[in-house]
């Protein structure tokens, strides 16, 4: 490892405005095993089609 980096020609991340924060929240079990039977047959992760999911709702404002 060098002592010293040089971060003059530092770039900001694009993808900062996409990333994401850990939280805790309670979901009902039958929700949950809703999506990992999803996540099976789609092969994409649950927490990632529940993120998904609730994106889409927020986005087309739904209630």
């Amino acid at each position: 490892m060098k002592k010293e980096y040089d971060f003059s020609n530092a770039k900001k991340n694009p993808y900062a405005k996409k990333m994401k924060k850990q939280i805790t929240i309670n979901i009902d079990i039958d929700i949950i095993d809703y999506f990992k039977d999803q996540s099976e047959d789609t092969g994409i992760p649950y927490q990632t089609l529940i993120n998904l999911y609730l994106y889409d709702c927020a986005s087309n404002k739904k209630n």
